[in-house]
């Protein structure tokens, strides 16, 4: 498996809308080879969530894995967000394109998703917590959204100012 380059903010390609993906094109062992290596740097990151777009793929997928054992990899293509609960959730958020980034999100606590799996095959997944969160955040990330676009502009200032410190300091 290969590491792949995670494109980071402010590259543009962050703020494009995704295409789907053609259904034939998941059964693709090029594809296939691309969902292993997306896991792979996601791991290596290491983080929980790897949209297509983060590693400069302007398509409609990602992976994640939010299990302790991080044995729990799982791939959605075409995700469409079906259902949002009333309910709503706090969580402290990061990205892989945003580093060192940290901030408090509010989101709905339970979703409906609909996707392709790695097979191709149409599922249905209801989600709350965390795994909520983390799918949200993806598919943020294949409508050209960014978790700091939830920030108010103080905060999103303050978080965009210790991100250029960061990169100063490296």
């Amino acid at each position: 498996m290969a590491l792949l380059p995670i494109i980071e903010y402010p590259n543009p390609h962050l703020r494009v809308v995704t295409s789907p993906v053609a259904a034939e094109r998941v059964a693709d062992p090029a594809f296939q080879k691309l969902l292993d290596d997306m896991l792979h740097t996601m791991y290596e990151a290491p983080g929980i969530g790897l949209a297509a777009p983060q590693v400069d793929i302007m398509d409609r997928f990602l992976v994640l894995d939010v299990s302790e054992e991080r044995d729990q990899p799982m791939v959605m293509v075409n995700p469409v967000i079906r259902e949002r609960s009333d309910e709503l959730r706090v969580h402290q958020e990061g990205c892989l394109s945003i580093p060192g980034v940290f901030a408090d999100v509010t989101r709905a606590d339970g979703i409906e998703v609909e996707a392709l799996d790695r097979e191709g095959r149409s599922f249905v997944l209801r989600a709350d917590g965390l795994l909520a969160t983390c799918i949200q955040h993806e598919i943020d990330h294949l409508d050209g959204k960014l978790f700091i676009d939830y920030l108010s502009p103080l905060k999103r200032s303050m978080a965009l100012k210790k991100l250029e410190k960061a990169r100063r300091r490296a």
